[in-house]
């Protein structure tokens, strides 16, 4: 992940429990879309990589014939990537900027997936990854719409209260927080063709084993950037380990789902 707003979108500054949300996606569930896509002998970059866990999917489905190259922007999380899928065959870890990709034209498939709503300049990222794919290959991003979050029932006052402060807080630094709905745009204006968008929102439901651990997320994102903001002006630390502490209890004993507006879309190179 690349950002070039102070701190904003530094994948450096997560803390453990946002570390161990990256290394608990998988292909098949935090990437259906590319996951659909995949068959032997492909070569596939996968940018904003983080710590690897989506990347090891895909090395697994194009095989010892293909090729699965993750890429980020922080070191430390390229160096825990290699610790973990380093000896996965045909998978390589690089720590790369995302808007100074070389134009090499090798891969069939280039995609990233929740990072462009990190970046200030995601059109100027996306051309850079365009310049990656082979002629015909596919460019796949897939990204949120965090304005078309849905909880049930409602969260506490103070998330709500945290949740509209950090939307502030990243629109204010030049992040866009409804990002997946402008990718059918920035596709086209980076040249791309035979744009196709396809739903992929993160549905989180009570009943599942996991809502605890999935929906606990904005727990989480108010635990580790709540202190930003509020160095930053955008509420108080008290105020966000409140609103912390209150949506924990909210996901143990009142939230029946949580819903994540999420796009994948899709766009060929022209030959």
């Amino acid at each position: 992940m690349t950002n070039e707003n102070a701190g904003v979108g530094n994948k450096t500054e997560l803390n453990g429990k946002l570390k161990d949300v990256l290394n608990a996606r998988t292909l098949d569930v935090s990437f259906p879309r590319l996951a659909g896509m995949l068959r032997p002998g492909l070569r596939v970059l996968d940018a904003g990589c983080g710590t690897g866990a989506i990347a090891s999917g895909i090395a697994a489905a194009v095989g010892p014939e293909g090729l699965a190259s993750g890429i980020d922007s922080s070191a430390s999380l390229i160096e825990e990537a290699r610790a973990r899928h380093g000896g996965t065959p045909s998978l390589t870890f690089e720590v790369a900027d995302v808007y100074g990709l070389l134009p090499e034209e090798t891969y069939d498939i280039v995609a990233a997936s929740r990072l462009l709503v990190w970046l200030a300049d995601p059109e100027r990222a996306l051309r850079s990854l365009a310049g990656c794919a082979a002629k015909g290959g596919t460019v796949l991003i897939a990204d949120y719409n965090h304005e078309k979050i849905r909880w049930s029932p409602s969260p506490p006052a103070g998330m709500k209260r945290f949740y509209e402060a950090y939307l502030k807080w990243r629109s204010d630094a030049g992040l866009d927080n409804a990002i997946a709905d402008r990718l059918p745009a920035l596709m086209r204006a980076a040249g791309l063709q035979d744009i196709k968008s396809h739903d992929q929102h993160e549905i989180m439901r009570r009943e599942d084993h996991d809502f605890y651990a999935r929906a606990a997320l904005w727990a989480d994102t108010a635990a580790s950037r709540g202190p930003q903001m509020a160095r930053d002006g955008y509420g108080t630390a008290e105020e966000w380990r409140a609103a912390e502490s209150e949506y924990r209890r909210w996901c143990a004993e009142e939230g029946e789902s949580l819903t994540m507006y999420m796009l994948a879309v899709e766009g060929v190179k022209p030959i």
